[in-house]
């Protein structure tokens, strides 16, 4: 087994913890999403009276699990690497 440098493995820490954060984060836009189409009493993000913020939350949500994607995929190689 190759010895991992010690900035390589604080470097995959901070890595494991910046994707477990924006998992968190994701968990609170969708809280956010569902008390907006709550308030609004419209849930279908088709119809025209789906609200604004709703829509711009689940992008915002979309973008962030696509970049944890990336970023779990970049700790993989990580690990594999080492």
């Amino acid at each position: 087994m190759q010895e991992v440098s010690r900035s390589g493995a604080v470097g995959e820490l901070k890595l494991d913890a910046l994707i477990a954060d924006l998992w968190w984060r994701v968990r609170l836009i969708n809280t956010d999403i569902l008390e907006e189409e709550a308030r609004a009493g419209v849930f279908d993000a088709s119809q025209p009276t789906y609200p604004l913020l709703a829509l711009n939350l689940r992008a915002r949500r979309d973008n962030l699990v696509s970049t944890i994607g990336v970023l779990e995929q970049r700790a993989r190689s990580m690990s594999e690497a080492a």
